[in-house]
């Protein structure tokens, strides 16, 4: 997490191109950018620091490969997870362009491996609720992970306590 221009440089520096930069506000899904030119990168940082206040961006490590979306309903106990889905998140063609608030979404994933849901939910979704409740925080309702199917494995890039848009739709279809 950066606050200044200087802070955001050095994490370029640490993490390298690919260049990860995102608005810590909120920013319906297009507070980042993801660039191979760390001019864009900086630039965009320093677009977002200039709200002025508390502003901060975040850089982070690239994840290969593509995001998956997968819900889970829970009790705080038993954890019972929905289809996965994907999102078309990048304007133009063959994932390009800026990301967008969404502008569709599918699901099944005939790609997907066939354990991907099995295997989430024993690794991460389980875990996590397990832990919220070890912890006197115990959550029920609907958990949202944000994954990425990289090379060196799924790794989770968010949580949300909601249905994420646009994918809910095909999900619940």
């Amino acid at each position: 997490v950066c606050a200044t221009v200087d802070d955001v440089a050095a994490a370029l520096d640490q993490f390298g191109a690919p260049y990860v930069v995102k608005d810590d506000g909120l920013a319906a899904g297009k507070g980042v950018v993801v660039t191979d030119d760390r001019h864009v990168a900086i630039e965009h940082a320093a677009a977002c620091l200039a709200r002025g206040g508390d502003a901060r961006v975040v850089v982070e490590e690239f994840l290969d490969g593509p995001e998956v979306s997968l819900f889970a309903i829970t009790d705080g106990t038993t954890v019972l997870p929905l289809q996965p889905a994907q999102d078309f998140k990048r304007v133009g063609e063959d994932d390009t362009g800026p990301n967008t608030g969404g502008m569709g979404a599918y699901s099944p994933l005939p790609w997907a491996p066939a354990d991907l849901v099995s295997d989430v939910t024993e690794r991460v979704l389980q875990p996590v609720v397990d832990a919220m409740a070890r912890r006197g925080t115990p959550f029920s309702g609907l958990l949202y992970a944000g994954l990425a199917m990289t090379s060196r494995g799924v790794r989770v890039v968010e949580f949300n306590a909601r249905f994420g848009d646009p994918e809910t739709q095909v999900v619940l279809a």
